[in-house]
C-alpha cells in the first residue's frame, strides 16, 4: 500500500492522519509496515484523505486520479 508515500509527500504525521482518520498511531504504523491489512471501509478513508483511487492506493495503478 502507497499510504507511507502519499503521507510523507503531504508532510503528514502518522499521529495526524491517525486522529484525522479516527484511529490511533500504532494502526497506522502496521497498515504502513504490512502487519495489517486495512479493511474496506479504512481504504475508502484513506482513499478519500488523499483524493486517490482506491486502486493507486494499493498499487493496482500508478494513476492516482479518482474516475
Amino acid at each position: 500500500m502507497r499510504l507511507k508515500q502519499l503521507r510523507k509527500e503531504h508532510g503528514i504525521s502518522q499521529l495526524k492522519l491517525a486522529m484525522d482518520l479516527s484511529t490511533n498511531q500504532n494502526t497506522i504504523s502496521r497498515y504502513e509496515t504490512g502487519e495489517r491489512e486495512a479493511d474496506y471501509k479504512t481504504l475508502i478513508k484513506i482513499a478519500d484523505y488523499f483524493d486517490v483511487s482506491i486502486d493507486y492506493l494499493l498499487e493496482r495503478t500508478d494513476n492516482p486520479k479518482r474516475y
